[in-house]
């Protein structure tokens, strides 16, 4: 079996996350390709796809938003996600056990006894009339009938897992500052999501190998599950592992992929890409060496915003007084420096609307 080095590993991952050259995509098709974007930073997932599309406007993601094209809401590792409107629907009731199970486990001592299933229709009834609502007044129009897990937990247990809503507009547009407001995602999209399969076969689990081998493969399973956080998903890789061919990595772990989906030449050259914060093109994997090294992992779960020199995670960023600034984690040589500083401004400028192109990049680390 052939083996893949890390490099490859690499190159093949940013080839899939369109970081190896920026693509001509159109922005929902980008989000879908992509499996939809981590967002629980509103304003993240346009960084994301300006350092992965050719001429991307932030106003057309808006518009998607406005549309109901894509939406925001609670999917994959119970995180908020981007994802499109199709794929909502398609793959909301997979993920259902999985959103229950993971926020019953953060708060399992409020919620002893409780029943699941009479919250959840309670839920759904109280946000049945389309009127938008916050965590906050969910839990309390709730608190009288279940007042035992508190109204911080209660909330939470309804609108992350029990009932399936996406946040609303204006919270996510370009620019917008704006809290989170729950509606039903069958209010929203104007039918329900669709049901899990009656047979007992899984497809949306196999249509969600595919999907993720697409743009993250080659991967083993455990990446798969890093991704998305199911568990039930080895019957799903046995149906598709025909479709499939395999690799091994460096470690021994099995990987698997889609046959003609890009593996290009490890020593193809990478481009510096500024990353959001919580992108996907780390956190989708469960190791992550190949794109960031050990020492620099819990980045990614931290929230900091990295940059991608030769295709790794060099350094971190933030923005400064209308500035991009680069905080190297090693030292950066002058050719990296001035590569770094041209992107960096030109991610400065797109930041602000075209009123600032500062970058700092100093060479060595703090």
């Amino acid at each position: 079996m052939t083996v893949l080095g890390t490099r490859a590993l690499n190159r093949a991952t940013l080839a899939r996350q369109l970081l190896l050259d920026r693509a001509d995509l159109p922005v929902l098709d980008a989000v879908a390709h992509l499996c939809g974007l981590q967002a629980q930073e509103p304003q993240e997932p346009f960084t994301g796809l300006w350092s992965r599309l050719r001429a991307f406007d932030p106003a057309r993601l808006s518009d998607l938003l406005r549309k109901r094209a894509v939406v925001r809401m609670h999917l994959m590792r119970r995180t908020v996600h981007l994802v499109t409107a199709a794929d909502a629907l398609a793959w909301r009731s997979r993920h259902d056990a999985m959103l229950r199970q993971r926020v019953v486990g953060v708060y399992r001592d409020q919620f002893g006894g409780l029943d699941l299933d009479a919250l959840a229709a309670a839920g759904r009834d109280l946000l049945a009339d389309g009127e938008p609502r916050t965590l906050a007044e969910v839990a309390a129009a709730l608190a009288d009938r279940w007042p035992r897990p508190g109204r911080r937990p209660l909330g939470e247990l309804v609108v992350a897992a029990l009932v399936p809503v996406v946040q609303i507009p204006p919270r996510g547009l370009w620019r917008e500052k704006a809290g989170v407001r729950n509606v039903l995602l069958s209010s929203w999209l104007g039918r329900e999501p669709d049901p899990p399969a009656p047979d007992g076969t899984d497809p949306v689990g196999a249509h969600l190998v595919r999907r993720y081998l697409a743009a993250f493969g080659p991967a083993a399973s455990a990446d798969l599950r890093a991704w998305c956080g199911l568990a039930g998903l080895p019957a799903a890789v046995a149906a598709v592992r025909d479709e499939l061919v395999s690799f091994r990595d460096e470690r021994g772990r099995e990987l698997l992929d889609l046959p003609d989906a890009p593996r290009p030449d490890p020593d193809t050259p990478a481009p510096v890409r500024f990353l959001p914060a919580f992108d996907n093109a780390l956190l989708g994997y469960h190791d992550r060496g190949r794109i960031v090294d050990d020492a620099h992992r819990g980045l990614s779960v931290a929230g900091a915003r990295v940059l991608l020199l030769d295709g790794r995670v060099a350094a971190t960023w933030t923005v400064e007084e209308g500035a991009v600034a680069v905080a190297p984690l090693r030292r950066l040589s002058p050719a990296e420096r001035a590569a770094a500083a041209e992107e960096g401004a030109a991610l400065a400028a797109f930041l602000s609307d075209g009123e600032s192109d500062r970058v700092r990049v100093p060479a060595e680390p703090a």
